[in-house]
Parts: C-alpha cells; sequence; structure tokens
C-alpha cells in the first residue's frame, strides 16, 4: 500500500494521528519496529517508542573513518550499534521524561551468539548499557530457558529488559516470574524500581504461520477454519495472566515501592497471508497497557484504515481458551509448535548478524583499497 503525506505528515483522506491518537486512548503504546523514518514518526508524535536492529543502517558515512582506524568488521557492527541507538535514544528522551519513563524506550539487539549463555547474555548487556549510557535502553533477551535467568539478572542489576521469542501464554508466565524475581533482587541491592523498565515481547505472525501451516495439512473445512486465530487466543491468554499478576500481593508490594509492570509487547505484526486484513494484529489485540510494535508499512496501513473498537482482549478470554483446546482435534499443540519457533529463533538471529558482518566487512575492505597509496 503507498501512502502520501505532505510536509506536516497529514495523509491523504485524513491526519495520519487520528488512529493511533485513538489506540492511545485505549493505553496502547504505539513503537516503531525498525529505524524507517524513525526521526519523522517520533517528532510527528506518531510513536513513542522504537525496536531497532542495529548497526543496520545509516553506516555508510561511518565505515571510511573506520576504516582508516584499521577497525575489524565486528567492532564496526558495535560502534555503529551504539552511535545509531545513542542517537535513538537522545531522540526519544523528551517522551521518556514526559511519561515518567512508561514510553520513550528504545530496544536493542544484544550478539545473539550468546542466547544459550545467561552469563555472557548478562555480561553484553552490562557492556552495551555503559556504552550507549542513556536510561532509556532495554537489551532484547530472548525468552529461552537460559534467557530467562539472564532477564532476572539484568533486571535486578538495573538493566531495562525486552524479552522477546514469547511465544505462549506459559512462556509469558515465566517470564513475568523472573521479571519479579529481577525487581526484588534490584530493591535488595539499592536499585530505585521507578527507573527499571521492561516489556514481555509476544510474537505473532510466526506462531500463525506456523500453525496455519499443519491446519492446511489437515484439510478439512472445520481445520481451515481455525486458520489465523492461534496467536490471537494465545496472546489473549498471555493477557489474561499479565492481569492476573498485577492482582498478586508478590507484584503488589513491589509497585507499592515504584515499580512499573512489565506490559506486553505485540511483535511481528506484519500478517504473512495476503487473505488476512494487514491491521489484524494491531486491531485485535487493543488492550490497556500494552504496546503495539510496528513495522513503518504496518504502522501506515493502521493509520490508513485501522479500525479501533475499543478493548479486543479481555472480553475474549473463553474463546481463546477453545480456540487452544479445538487444535489437538488436528494433531496440533500450540507448545510444540512455539517450542520448534523458540529454537530456530536464536539460529536466525545468529544468521542475521553474520550476514550483516560479512557486509560491513566488504564495504570496509572497498574503503580499505580506496585509501590504500597508489
Amino acid at each position: 500500500m503507498t501512502v502520501a503525506y505532505d510536509v506536516g505528515g497529514t495523509m491523504s483522506g485524513g491526519t495520519m494521528k487520528d488512529v493511533l491518537d485513538r489506540l492511545s486512548a485505549e493505553g496502547v503504546s504505539v513503537w516503531l519496529d525498525g529505524a524507517d523514518r524513525l526521526d519523522e514518526s517520533v517528532r510527528a508524535g506518531r510513536v513513542t517508542g522504537v525496536r531497532l536492529r542495529t548497526g543496520a543502517s545509516g553506516r555508510g558515512e561511518r565505515l571510511a573513518a573506520l576504516a582508516a582506524r584499521g577497525a575489524t568488521p565486528e567492532e564496526a557492527v558495535r560502534e555503529l550499534a551504539v552511535r545509531e541507538l545513542r542517537r535513538a535514544c537522545d531522540l526519544l528522551l523528551p517522551v521518556h521524561g514526559h511519561t515518567g519513563g512508561r514510553d520513550g524506550l528504545v530496544s536493542a539487539d544484544l550478539d545473539p551468539g550468546s542466547a544459550r549463555d545467561a552469563a555472557a547474555t548478562v555480561a553484553a548487556a552490562r557492556a552495551l548499557r555503559c556504552a550507549v549510557g542513556r536510561p532509556n535502553l532495554l537489551v532484547r533477551i530472548p525468552a529461552t530457558a537460559e534467557g530467562l535467568e539472564a532477564i532476572a539478572a539484568c533486571l535486578a542489576e538495573g538493566i531495562g529488559v525486552d524479552a522477546t521469542l514469547i511465544f505462549t501464554p506459559e512462556r509469558h508466565r515465566e517470564v513475568a516470574a523472573a521479571f519479579l524475581d529481577g525487581l526484588e533482587r534490584a530493591r535488595a541491592a539499592g536499585h530505585d524500581l521507578a527507573a527499571i523498565a521492561s516489556v514481555a515481547s509476544f510474537s505473532l505472525a510466526p506462531l500463525d504461520t506456523a500453525v496455519d501451516g499443519r491446519l492446511a495439512e489437515a484439510g478439512s473445512p472445520e481445520a481451515r477454519a481455525m486458520a489465523g486465530k492461534a496467536a490471537l487466543a494465545c496472546a489473549r491468554l498471555a493477557y489474561e495472566a499479565y492481569e492476573a499478576g498485577l492482582a498478586a500481593p508478590r507484584w503488589r508490594a513491589l509497585a507499592a515501592l515504584g515499580a512499573r509492570p512489565q506490559r506486553l509487547a505485540w511483535t511481528s505484526t506484519r500478517v504473512r497471508d495476503p487473505e488476512y486484513r494487514d491491521t489484524l494484529y494491531v486491531e485485535e489485540l487493543v488492550a490497556p497497557d500494552t504496546v503495539a510494535v510496528l513495522p513503518q508499512a504496518v504502522l501506515e496501513a493502521v493509520a490508513d484504515h485501522g479500525e479501533v473498537c475499543g478493548d479486543r482482549v479481555r472480553r475474549h478470554y473463553a474463546d481463546a481458551r477453545r480456540i487452544l483446546g479445538y487444535l489437538p482435534w488436528f494433531g496440533i499443540s500450540h507448545e510444540s509448535v512455539a517450542e520448534s519457533l523458540e529454537a530456530a529463533g536464536p539460529a536466525a538471529l545468529v544468521r542475521s548478524r553474520e550476514a550483516l558482518i560479512e557486509a560491513v566487512g566488504r564495504e570496509l575492505l572497498v574503503h580499505e583499497r580506496s585509501l590504500a597509496p597508489t
């Protein structure tokens, strides 16, 4: 979909912020997934946070200087990432201040090679926080078994965390427990709980894609009628668990000390099936105190023709349980699907980082050759 803007951020057919303002009124924070048009979106008030794939953009002007210094590809990627993160954090600092630290956050990659090593993950998070030196930084940690330990340990040190690759309500409950453990340890260490931010990122499109593929193999009309429903059902039940956690004495004790909840963030919000409405995951997961993480194309689609019809989560808990209860009829376990996705996630991140390092290495080589005496 192509959307036309004027210099004031107005879309043909109305202002871009109309739908986004309605989302905000429902308690949904909109974050951008990626750096595409980040400056414009933040300054126009369209988004209040960002998830960055660090080092992937805006590197051209810096590589010549890095090549002249003799930087390795790995060193160049790290330096580019830090510069990009500082810039994004500075851009969003006014939002961070205005919202009391609730928003204005920048979620950053860690080296995915350490995803299966809790101690290495914590060391990488500590180093990145020190290098960036901004209060509104979150580090992304996959919610694997090892990641749960790292999530708690980072929070215990006052490091903000974006817990990622969550596909089931069960895993979300484990992430929530790690969050509470981390905050309790942070309190014991004397950290200001009000200064520690965290989100739990629930991944949507990959789960639907995997489940829909198995439903297609089943082939029956009943199976086809279940397509596109698994991710929404799992996300809604994760929110039910989130609500229950807010009422628990353990959380209430931390909240009394200034702690902020670990909000659910909906990620992977670009639908992969063209038969589905392109705004599906945004419209169907409107609920208070959530975050919708949107690629630029989805942000534009939501602003252009999104429909905000109030809370679409809390009144659907019973339906969500029924949907997940139907899946075994077709030989599908959403837990086993999630385990496969969770195992594949860190490996895909490693491949992506290796490809980035290789690309930066090639670009450095070009600059090095241009600097060589003739």
